[in-house]
């Protein structure tokens, strides 16, 4: 894959291929609709290739290689992308439009560490052994041993495309399972960069393919679908979830799954007014409000309800909406013109229902050159009921509704009320109320006093409709490896 040539490929064994069938889709810049790129997308033909590769590379020099030489491998495809810091930037900011100071601090760098990250929680793993006593008197051993899973599906998603797929891939190769990786058709560049990386740094041909398309009656149904699949992470809507968990009912394979959120963030009024204001204003609006991990409904003890309301304003005023080479640009556009109409019918449904427009609500006025990108402003309401759409579900932009709240028990209450439990934070510096209502959260991580601080040895995932399964230093090997126990009699 050249990226002058202006064609994304299909990865498949160690090489780049077009569609058999010829079918192509356009790859647009969000920031202005500017053609970056046509994608070949993969047909029946490309994805039984790709599982093939994947499934013949598990009993090759992969499936040969001990803990240590692919340790040592998956260091290099981490400095392979490192050495090309630069062309993942560039390729990365071009497919989602973010601001190229978010991506060189965060997606690219922990892009590269995930690689690093698992191959040495792998390497330095440990297993379980008993002893036990027999009728004989002679005794028995039994040791675990961690097998690879198999042929992995990787369905990873387009607000954060390089660090959450090496987030599924890192550990999948790191425990020895091959990979076939569907990345979202938004954003499908980094995703086929790597496997150029992946041969410079002699990966063996077939334990990382990548087929490009679409979900449904395209490349990811028919990967999930794919009976020499075994096993499927994917990240993403939790309405694919459910679809994609169908299809890995029928030959019962293992699902791992990260889905929506309805963030909340509970902001006490003993909490220190900067770092809650800097760390709402980033949990609510970095990345253009489409992390999954962001707040959409913030919780405000009413003592200081109006000055937290009117500073995250003036906050969210102060954003530069720009192109993403710019230094000065802190927001960027939406991932696409079909996302804005998604999340732009929620900014109409609150103005209907009856909200309160602290700042916001539509599309901002833009230059010239930018009106054809997917742009939409930084917007903040109250004053809607807790049954409102606009508070129940998730609509991926950079907005929020604040909330004003009495009591502890109140606030843990509405955070709690929602189908989802990805993630929750808590504003406060009493040290007894944050440990009492961070446990009472249901949620699979809860920051107290920050945001988005992440130990990549720590579980993580989702509660009720947010997700099966966790993620994050040994938790992940719980997904990527089988336990298979030896007994030996003495």
């Amino acid at each position: 894959m050249s990226m002058s040539s202006n064609e994304v490929l299909n990865f498949i064994g160690g090489a780049y291929v077009k569609s058999a069938e010829g079918n192509v889709f356009e790859n647009r810049n969000p920031v202005d609709g500017a053609l970056i790129s046509r994608v070949h997308e993969a047909g029946q033909a490309e994805v039984d290739a790709a599982v093939a590769a994947a499934k013949t590379a598990l009993t090759g020099p992969w499936g040969q290689m001990d803990v240590a030489e692919r340790a040592a491998l998956l260091h290099k495809v981490a400095d392979g992308i490192s050495a090309r810091f630069d062309e993942f930037l560039a390729a990365e900011c071009a497919d989602t439009g973010k601001p190229m100071s978010l991506a060189r601090h965060i997606d690219i760098p922990r892009g590269a560490a995930n690689f690093k990250v698992f191959a040495d929680v792998v390497k330095n793993v440990g297993a379980e052994f008993f002893s036990m006593a027999t009728p004989d008197g002679t005794g028995a051993i039994n040791y675990a041993l961690r097998v690879p899973k198999g042929v992995v599906a990787v369905i990873s998603p387009w607000n954060l495309p390089l660090l959450l797929m090496t987030w599924k891939v890192g550990p999948a190769l790191a425990c020895g399972n091959t990979v076939v990786v569907k990345p979202s058709e938004e954003t499908p560049t980094t995703t086929a960069l790597l496997g150029q990386v992946m041969n410079d740094a002699g990966v063996p041909p077939g334990v990382f393919n990548v087929i490009q398309g679409f979900g449904p009656d395209s490349a990811g149904e028919m990967l999930t679908r794919h009976q020499d699949v075994d096993a499927i992470t994917f990240t993403g809507e939790t309405t694919s979830g459910t679809a994609i968990m169908k299809a890995a009912a029928n030959g019962i394979r293992d699902v791992s799954f990260e889905l929506g959120g309805k963030n909340p963030a509970i902001v006490f009024a003993d909490c220190d007014m900067d770092i809650a204001i800097e760390g709402t204003m980033r949990s609510v609006f970095a990345n253009c409000g489409q992390v999954c991990l962001g707040t959409e409904r913030v919780y405000v003890e009413r003592p200081i309800f109006d000055e937290f309301t009117a500073r995250l304003k003036a906050g969210a005023e102060a954003l530069q909406l720009g192109r993403p080479e710019e230094e000065a640009t802190t927001l960027g556009p939406l991932i696409s013109l079909e996302h804005r109409d998604k999340v732009l019918s929620y900014y109409e449904s609150a103005k209907d229902q009856g909200a309160t427009i602290i700042t916001g609500g539509g599309v901002p006025p833009m230059s010239e050159d930018l009106t054809g990108g997917a742009w939409v402003q930084p917007t903040i309401w109250t004053g809607l009921p807790e049954t409102s759409s606009v508070v129940r579900e998730e609509i991926f932009g950079p907005c929020c509704h604040i909330q004003p709240f009495d009591t502890e028990d109140e606030a843990i209450a509405m955070a709690n009320d929602t189908d989802y439990g990805l993630a929750a934070a808590v504003w406060t510096e009493n040290a007894s109320r944050a440990h009492r209502v961070a446990a009472q959260i249901e949620s699979g991580i809860c920051w107290v006093n920050c945001w988005f601080l992440r130990d990549l040895r720590t579980p993580f995932g989702g509660a009720k409709q947010s997700g099966i399964g966790r993620e994050g230093g040994v938790h992940s090997l719980e997904f990527y490896t089988e336990l298979r126990n030896v007994c030996l009699k003495l």
